[in-house]
């Protein structure tokens, strides 16, 4: 997972293929399925390390092999496929909780692809407009726009002279990575908190589109509410105890399109000690595909208040939005995608006087 991301980055989980055939458990789901028959077709190898099973009409795929770690051996994602449309367009077999247990299992596991993009975020007080990539060593940005206008000359120093110290003084980089490392625990630890901390509900479908899923793909939409029995083990997960909302679920891919939260109730940590969060606080997160295959992060949008140790006030309000995603190698590192960085920028500014000059 990148510490950009809300959820994991994780796109199709990746195990070593074993000698591995579908649990009779869920053999016995398929085949008494309603519907057209279900008779087993075939067991075969299919990418990333997993196996697939043909049900005809139904399908079970991506079937782990049994050195899983225990209590994740018998995941599968299962889709109700059409023998005509190859897409499920029915309510998914699975229990919701199970449906997003295997979703948020497929989030954790990340594969190599990183990307160079582009990232406009907006806060009460103006904007900022970054070119970002991923490198091996941590997350490089260079801010390009503010307030949607090109920096000036001494806005433009005062940038490079910020992103130059990550490659003059080696601690400055390090404590970037140790930050995006802590960032990036906290947001697991959310994330595999979501099967538990909820109790959800089959809520209909919505059509994926840019940005959210993919476009023409059916995302299942599941309402979740507060599980009264849910015993948070830190205050990282404290937050979700108040949450309601929903969530839009891929269910071929196995990735949440969507997650839409509001604050209930007033959310309190070390009982009101160490500070709150107030009703009424929401935030939202969209991925989408962005190429090939891999999900990204496109849309985050956070707008919470509170109070921190009973007398500094919180206030988070913000909206990102991320574009014009491009793969870049995986064994980038920070000089390397500096470099790219200040590549791109040079050419969005040649676009732009091109244009300019075009409307003259």
């Amino acid at each position: 997972m990148k510490t950009r991301s809300w959820f994991a980055k994780g796109r199709t989980a990746t195990r070593p293929v074993a000698d591995y055939s579908a649990p009779p458990a869920w053999e016995q789901m398929a085949n008494s399925s309603s519907g057209a028959a279900a008779t087993r077709l075939t067991i075969k190898a299919s990418i990333k390390g997993f196996r697939r099973v043909d049900y005809g009409a139904r399908l079970l795929i991506l079937t782990p092999p049994r050195t899983s770690t225990a209590g994740w051996a018998l995941l599968s994602v299962l889709a109700l496929i059409s023998g005509s449309s190859g897409r499920a367009s029915q309510t998914p077999a699975l229990a919701p909780a199970e449906l997003v247990r295997h979703t948020v299992w497929n989030e954790m596991h990340p594969d190599m692809a990183n990307y160079m993009f582009q990232d406009r975020k907006e806060t009460p007080r103006g904007s900022q407009t970054k070119l970002m990539v991923e490198t091996r060593d941590a997350m490089a940005g260079l801010i390009i726009a503010l307030d949607d206008h090109p920096l000036t000359a001494d806005q433009r120093q005062a940038e490079d002279e910020r992103v130059d110290r990550f490659l003059k003084d080696p601690g400055e980089l390090e404590k970037r990575k140790k930050q995006e490392k802590e960032d990036t625990e906290h947001t697991e630890r959310i994330v595999k908190a979501l099967p538990d901390a909820f109790l959800y509900e089959y809520d209909g479908t919505e059509p994926g589109r840019k940005g959210v899923g993919r476009p023409g793909d059916t995302l299942t939409r599941l309402k979740f509410r507060p599980n009264p029995s849910y015993d948070p083990p830190s205050h990282v997960e404290q937050v979700l105890v108040g949450m309601r909302g929903y969530l839009l679920i891929d269910t071929f891919k196995q990735r949440i399109a969507r997650i839409d939260g509001t604050l209930e109730k007033e959310v309190n940590f070390g009982w009101g000690i160490l500070g709150h969060l107030d009703r009424g606080g929401h935030f939202l997160v969209e991925q989408g595909d962005v190429g090939d295959g891999h999900w990204e992060i496109t849309h985050m949008q956070l707008a919470i208040t509170g109070k921190l140790l009973l007398f500094k006030s919180l206030n988070f309000q913000s909206n990102e939005v991320e574009s014009d995603f491009r793969a870049v190698p995986t064994d980038l590192t920070f000089a390397q995608g500096l470099e790219l960085l200040r590549k791109q920028e040079a050419v969005l500014a040649e676009d732009g006087e091109g244009r300019k000059r075009a409307e003259k």
